[in-house]
């Protein structure tokens, strides 16, 4: 499914997200640049408990954030995934549409894309769970 929200409602669906997942959680994030990735992945660490600062993982290999209720890995598919997407957290890779072969079954796909200068649409999946889906965009609001 696919919305236009503004940056205030997609701030609360990246939070409502994070409390909704589970340790194993995979998440696939897909949007140009300036599309606003690093922004909900840092609403979603939020959602977390995690403490620290959420950056952008351009420059790493990978940023792991162990202060939530459960080990969270952020990182760039173009500096290194291996290891992290079938761990014992969760781990949200930008630009994940380059490893999609890769991912496991069951993952959460979110798309960003431009609209205009005060919206984004997104479009969120679980792939490989119908079930999940549909628990998941209920548990976030994210419903016609």
């Amino acid at each position: 499914m696919k919305k236009a929200l503004s940056f205030i409602e997609i701030d609360e669906l990246a939070f409502k997200l994070g409390r909704n997942l589970v340790e194993g959680d995979v998440v696939a994030l897909i949007g140009d640049l300036g599309t606003g990735k690093t922004t909900f992945v840092q609403k979603l660490a939020k959602a977390l408990g995690i403490k620290e600062n959420v950056k952008s993982p351009t420059f790493n290999y990978v940023l792991e954030y162990t202060s939530g209720r459960v080990p969270f890995y952020h990182f760039d598919v173009y500096r290194g995934y291996e290891g992290y997407i079938e761990g014992d957290g969760i781990a949200v890779s930008e630009w994940a549409n380059v490893i999609k072969s890769e991912l496991p079954k069951v993952y959460i796909e979110i798309s960003l894309f431009h609209k205009d200068e005060e919206t984004r649409e997104i479009e969120i999946k679980v792939i490989g769970n119908e079930a999940r889906e549909k628990e998941l965009l209920k548990n976030v609001d994210f419903g016609n």
